[in-house]
């Protein structure tokens, strides 16, 4: 089976409401979306959103980075080019469009789906969370009080610069909503100083965990933090890839990691960190971007394949489409993806 051609078009995907975080404000799920097609009739599909404020990458850079490989790719097996694609230097967005289309080649040469193929033995019913955007304090608490609603109990809240504004939040949902478990992420936003705040404000509030506080290369704040709280802190825009992960978990920066596929260039590279963290015994979070569908479902079924180590599941983005997608490989029920 060799490649003979590469495809790219652009998706974009509207939101029932604008998704706000302290990184980015934004109304629309956009992406560039990949088919590799090859000798035997064969083909599959890869995507990569628009995520310029975390990969530093656009659409037009996405689809610049894919065309440049394009001719290092054709003729070669699926293997064979996800070496060539791993060997360059694009984007890790744009390396993890043409990898899970690669490794969903792989999976349909073996014939076996995609779960299977990355190692889980039966599909797997899985709990996502759901996105709080950041907004004012009514507003997030009714965003919350119909997730909850709806059957949605784990919240992902995302939280600005503004301490004392994001005390009330956390707060008041834990007060409003104690059935909830609240997933913190400051996306960088806070201090040291203002994180400890936070932290001293949680002594009576219950909450999972708390995401990149800190900026991410400030892994001397982020141990500090750890250290001060028996809150897990977990590390996202400090751990893109493999390297990464080592340096944030030898040095004790953080407790868990959160893996994205967008980050770290694909399937095949998310494996190798999940099974380093499978190795050292560390909890993980498998997150994501806004994404579009073909994504979403590699991204379960990695997922799938790694239920001992991922105890957070943030692949919420289908739920935040305004119209429901025809192309996801699942349904939600409440909170849970089938």
């Amino acid at each position: 089976m060799k490649i003979t051609k590469i495809t790219t078009t652009i998706k974009v995907i509207a939101l029932k409401t604008p998704f706000i975080t302290a990184l980015r404000r934004v109304e629309n799920v956009e992406f560039v979306r990949v088919e590799v097609s090859c000798d035997n009739a064969m083909r599959a599909f890869g995507e990569a959103p628009a995520t310029m404020a975390i990969t530093g990458e656009n659409l037009q850079i996405i689809l610049s980075c894919i065309n440049s490989l394009k001719k290092e790719l054709i003729s070669k097996t699926p293997h064979e080019a996800l070496i060539v694609l791993h060997d360059s230097k694009i984007g890790s967005s744009s390396k993890a469009a043409l990898d899970m289309a690669l490794m969903s080649l792989m999976a349909k040469e073996k014939k076996v789906p995609l779960y299977e193929y990355l190692g889980a033995k039966s599909k797997t019913k899985l709990q996502t969370d759901v996105t709080i955007s950041l907004n004012s304090v009514d507003k997030m608490l009714h965003d919350a009080q119909e997730a909850c609603e709806s059957g949605m109990n784990v919240l992902k809240v995302k939280l600005g610069s503004d301490i004392a504004h994001a005390i009330e939040v956390t707060k008041t949902l834990s007060t409003r909503l104690p059935q909830a478990k609240l997933l913190i992420d400051a996306n960088q936003a806070w201090s040291l100083k203002d994180s400890l705040l936070f932290i001293d404000a949680m002594s009576e509030t219950e909450i999972e965990l708390i995401e990149q506080p800190v900026k991410e290369s400030d892994l001397n704040a982020l141990k500090s933090i750890a250290n001060a709280t028996r809150i897990p802190i977990l590390a996202d825009e400090s751990a893109f890839n493999l390297e990464d992960v080592k340096r944030v978990l030898d040095s004790k920066s953080a407790d868990m990691i959160n893996v994205k596929l967008m980050k770290c260039g694909g399937l095949s590279k998310a494996v190798e960190i999940l099974e380093y963290a499978r190795e050292k015994n560390v909890k993980c979070m498998l997150g994501s971007m806004l994404e579009g569908p073909i994504s979403i479902n590699a991204a379960i079924s990695l997922a799938m394949a790694y239920v001992d180590v991922i105890k957070y599941v943030d692949l919420d983005s289908p739920l935040l489409y305004k119209t429901p997608s025809e192309e996801l490989e699942f349904c939600f029920d409440g909170s849970f993806i089938v």
